[in-house]
């Protein structure tokens, strides 16, 4: 079976090629699976897995998250909007998950044809070669920033969308055209909508690589606004495991929220990394809070849990510990982008 998967060199997206490419392994601590929808049963379940990876190598992405050299994985640099490449692509793809994206709020607030060009055209030149070319399965990697902030509860699939940021407005819109195309043409597609994540190989501009990595280097990490904004927060092999879930498991035209049930606000995050770097509050600089800052997340996902078996295995202090540990030890990885990023 050819699986194409846009934007695996960066973080979620390499994580979830290694784990297809891993030795496969018993695990104890996996719940009993769940029959998969008799609608959605997967032709290619039986085959091996031979992965093409379709990256642009932004500032984002590096070559050093893949193993180049496994006998069933191929790298294509190039853009998603690239309809002659992507065309090509599809034409020798059984199934897609697309994890490609521009996803940094704070760059979408400040120039934010970038996420509309990669995060809708791009979605829209996918969809379109998929339907030409009889691709039959595409993943759509989004994320839980779509529902806008939410004050009390936790979100549904079938709730409203209300994005605030030009990120969160751009991931909407491709969220709704990928369930248009089901809708319309019938291409199965499947949409995942996750909390926040965290684990090795996350590009250090986010807050707790960022937080991590400026700790480690004696520097000052900043705080925006009273600290009081909270997220869930997932480790990323966890998410993997629900993205390939749904892929094999879900049903076509359905989006399935993923949740880490682990809400901490940012002020108690810091307080947990200060802890694991041996800081101190006097290395915590509060900021001018960012425009249209959502104040909350949280999605239900009842729905993953209950048709597809979905459970996070990894829980949060130990993968925080794991996560702190692995750039404390990996220097070498993170030291170069963030010279190269400006951080």
């Amino acid at each position: 079976m050819n699986l194409l998967v846009t934007g695996a060199a960066g973080f979620i997206g390499s994580t979830y090629v290694r784990m297809l490419l891993a030795p496969a392994a018993p695990d104890p601590a996996a719940p009993d699976p769940v029959a998969p929808d008799p609608d959605a049963a997967d032709p290619d379940a039986s085959e091996e897995i031979r992965v093409t990876v379709l990256d642009k190598l932004t500032y984002a992405g590096t070559l050093d998250n893949l193993t180049l050299s496994h006998p069933r994985l191929r790298f294509v640099y190039g853009d998603i909007c690239d309809e002659d490449l992507v065309g090509k692509l599809m034409s020798e793809a059984d199934q897609v998950v697309h994890f490609a994206a521009e996803s940094h709020v704070d760059n979408s607030i400040a120039a934010a044809g970038d996420f509309v060009r990669t995060n809708v055209v791009g979605t829209h030149t996918l969809l379109e070669q998929a339907l030409a070319h009889g691709v039959r399965r595409f993943v759509h990697v989004s994320t839980d920033e779509v529902y806008g902030s939410v004050e009390t509860g936790r979100s549904h699939e079938t709730d409203a969308l209300d994005p605030n940021s030009p990120y969160a407005a751009s991931k909407a819109a491709s969220d709704l055209l990928a369930l248009a195309y089901h809708r319309t043409h019938g291409l199965d597609v499947r949409v995942t909508r996750c909390c926040n994540n965290y684990g090795p190989r996350q590009f250090p501009e986010k807050l707790i690589p960022l937080f991590i990595t400026r700790l480690l280097d004696g520097q000052k990490v900043p705080l925006y606004g009273d600290g009081q904004h909270k997220r869930d927060w997932l480790h990323v092999d966890d998410h993997c495991r629900a993205i390939e879930l749904v892929r094999t498991a879900g049903a076509p035209g359905e989006v399935y929220n993923i949740s880490g049930h682990t809400e901490l606000t940012n002020h108690q995050i810091t307080g947990l990394l200060l802890e694991a770097v041996g800081g101190d509050w006097d290395q915590v600089a509060y900021v001018t809070d960012r425009k249209a800052h959502d104040r909350r997340y949280a999605v239900h996902d009842d729905k993953a849990r209950t048709r597809l078996g979905y459970r996070p295995r990894r829980d949060f202090p130990r993968g925080l510990a794991e996560t702190v540990a692995w750039y404390r030890h990996n220097r070498s990885w993170w030291e170069p982008l963030k010279r190269r990023a400006g951080l």
